[in-house]
């Protein structure tokens, strides 16, 4: 949300977190990464004449795999490293794929479920700021951003054909799922999110009927024990006001309204630093310290997690300098992250477009 002392330099936190990585978004001539784990004997790929024909079946699932995987892995350049590698040995084994045996889709979960589960054997769980350790304390160098559950634009991995739980991308959600072992979190996943038959589950996972059960159960006696947050209300008017208000009192400045519209035990937080406040308090004294510099600073809306989130926009730079998610319940902020890691996110989501003028929430949105 807004900074605090001291205030972390861009600088820093390229050092420290950026990675040099070409994505190929969307490419389907880019080399794979990753386990070469293949789900079927790999042959060679598709002759000429059928490749377009192969990626046109394939292509239609790239968003709704890629918000599996996000739930998944809990990261959206993991989730679309784990989508392109998905679809690249679907492509190679088309010709072995048996529409007898499973729906396309199906198959096309089962090679996105095992690289997932590779992909997450040997990585550490990764998870908001306030799972890390207690609040306060000094500001501390920032952690790698494999340490930190990462925010992904609506647009990547919510389908706009499809009735998916939207809510099931907000950040707690996804932090609270990456406390399951991943084969029981593949399973409330397609069971409570996609709404998968339990015997499509187990032929996907080659278990049992029973055996799935079973995982599910467990899956959501772990969840009823992790705080989950709870989902935005988009047509609650109370909650419309409150981020209308909230991002008023922001450009204003207007500290003691911003503390006013807090829970008395919200949190903040700023990935990549593990450091977080909680309470009216602390948070109270760090935005009015005199280094917070966040005068003249506004705030852009942007589609992510299907959550309340914003570019946190300053003057005289030329790009923002985080993202801003908002927590409300019962009509106050419940919690606030930024997120620092702006070189990282930027080639995901899109600079934000600016005049340099502050761009509100109206009572209608």
């Amino acid at each position: 949300m807004l900074a605090t002392t001291p205030t972390p330099s861009h600088d820093s936190l390229r050092r420290s977190t950026c990675r040099s990585r070409c994505r190929g978004r969307g490419s389907w001539s880019r080399s794979t990464t990753g386990p070469d784990r293949a789900v079927a004997k790999e042959r060679s790929p598709p002759r000429p004449r059928r490749v377009a024909d192969v990626i046109e079946a394939l292509e239609p699932f790239r968003v709704e795999l890629t918000g599996y995987c996000y739930r998944m892995l809990g990261s959206g350049f993991e989730a679309e490293d784990a989508v392109q590698e998905t679809l690249v040995r679907a492509w190679k084994a088309f010709d072995s794929y048996d529409s007898a045996r499973a729906s396309l889709r199906t198959w096309l979960y089962r090679i996105a479920t095992n690289i997932c589960i590779d992909m997450r054997r040997s990585a550490q769980r990764r998870a908001l700021a306030v799972d890390l350790g207690p609040a306060g304390g000094q500001l501390g160098a920032p952690l790698l951003e494999n340490a930190f559950v990462q925010p992904v634009p609506d647009s990547v991995v919510l389908p706009e054909d499809q009735a998916i739980r939207r809510e099931t991308v907000r950040l707690a959600f996804v932090a609270a799922l990456q406390h399951l072992p991943a084969r029981q979190r593949a399973v409330l996943i397609l069971r409570d999110v996609l709404a998968w038959q339990a015997s499509e589950v187990a032929a996907l996972l080659s278990v049992s009927v029973a055996s799935a059960n079973s995982a599910l159960q467990r899956a959501r006696a772990t969840l009823r024990v992790v705080d989950a947050g709870t989902p935005l209300d988009v047509s609650d008017p109370v909650q419309k006001s409150l981020l209308r208000r909230y991002c008023e009192a922001f450009e204003r400045h207007d500290v003691r309204t911003l503390v006013a519209l807090l829970h008395e035990d919200a949190t903040m937080s700023m990935p990549p630093f593990s450091w977080w406040l909680r309470g009216r308090g602390p948070i109270s004294l760090a935005l009015s310290d005199p280094n917070a510099a966040c005068a003249g600073a506004w705030l852009v809306p942007v589609s992510a997690n299907a959550s309340p989130a914003f570019w946190q926009m300053r003057p005289g730079l030329d790009r923002p300098f985080g993202l801003v998610f908002l927590d409300v319940r019962g009509g106050l902020v419940t919690g606030t992250t930024t997120y620092l890691n702006v070189e990282e996110l930027l080639p995901l989501f899109g600079s934000p477009m600016s005049s340099g003028r502050p761009l509100r929430i109206s009572s209608d949105d």
